[in-house]
């Protein structure tokens, strides 16, 4: 092993240790959307990326949007609302299934979920949006936008034991 692929091992653990550093800092869910990433990524993913991407800035933004492996493709989801919104144990007032309608046909889970479950959570409605990929729009007491979930490749009773879970089943601003 000469000089110089020690330089160059040297050099990829430094900039992977600043990059993993720098990752500690999560970005809301509108940064993350607003630099192309859906918050659907892990964070291993990220560091495959770095193995490709010579772009460092944009590995640091993967990675600040990322969501932590585990086991459980649910507790992903979970765990990357609970960071975002700072707390493991919130929940919601209210949310909006949004999504588009012509692409409803490629969401089975989705449309079971709102022909046959979505009546048994009053304080979430459907929102048809042209070209929206299916997701979660969480609300406060206030009816104001919390946290965007996107749930593209949920199961119905995924979204079924999230809304249970993180939904209240009725709150003061039930006029949504």
């Amino acid at each position: 092993m000469g000089l110089s692929n020690i330089y160059e091992a040297v050099l990829f653990i430094v900039i992977i240790s600043a990059v993993a550093v720098t990752s500690k800092e999560q970005l809301s869910t509108r940064e993350c959307e607003d630099l192309g990433f859906t918050g659907l990524a892990l964070c291993s993913d990220c560091n495959t990326f770095a193995e490709y991407v010579k772009d460092q800035e944009l590995v640091a933004d993967c990675l600040k949007c990322c969501t932590e492996d585990s086991d459980d493709s649910m507790s992903k989801a979970w765990n990357s609302t609970a960071l975002n919104a700072g707390s493991k144990y919130i929940t919601y007032s209210g949310a909006i299934l949004e999504a588009c309608m012509r692409k409803l046909v490629f969401y089975p889970e989705i449309v079971g979920f709102i022909e046959e479950e979505k009546d048994k959570f009053p304080t979430v409605r459907v929102q048809y949006v042209f070209n929206s990929p299916p997701k979660l729009i969480m609300l406060d007491e206030e009816g104001q936008h919390k946290e965007t979930i996107r749930i593209d490749n949920w199961k119905r009773e995924h979204m079924l034991q999230f809304l249970q879970e993180k939904v209240k089943p009725t709150s003061a601003s039930a006029k949504i």
